[in-house]
């Protein structure tokens, strides 16, 4: 990731990466659902797959990714936090929108309502509904 810190975060946080996203990949804990889902889309931008398998909650991780495999690789084009709730205060809901191509396709929209769990003072990612 050298040279990534002074540029702008992929997650669109305006901030740069290394006062954003790459706080979270070196190893401190999301403070929130929200920012773990935005690291969680930095780290497909930057095909991190050990970090998006440690964020995955157990009961639902699976095995591998294959990132590193994966034909053709996606562009991620962009990503639109549309809502952020906290129906208690170890569970949390984030609605986004990540924009993407897939090889020289046209753009596409990914939206999905990801659901968080936070256990030991640590944020997992369990599931989502894509649409």
């Amino acid at each position: 990731m050298a040279g990534t810190t002074a540029h702008p975060c992929t997650c669109g946080s305006g901030a740069t990466y290394s006062a954003c996203c790459g706080r979270w990949h070196a190893g401190t804990p999301a403070p929130s659902a929200e920012a773990l889902m935005r690291s969680r889309y930095s780290a497909y931008v930057l095909g991190l797959e050990d970090y998006l398998l440690a964020t995955w909650h157990p009961s639902t991780r699976p095995a591998s990714l294959g990132l590193a495999t994966q034909s053709p690789k996606p562009t991620w084009l962009g990503l639109s936090v549309k809502r952020h709730e906290n129906p208690t205060a170890d569970t949390a809901i984030v609605e986004f929108v990540a924009r993407l191509r897939m090889g020289g396709g046209s753009a596409e929209r990914m939206h999905e309502v990801s659901r968080f769990v936070r256990e030991d003072g640590r944020w997992y990612y369990v599931d989502g509904d894509v649409s």
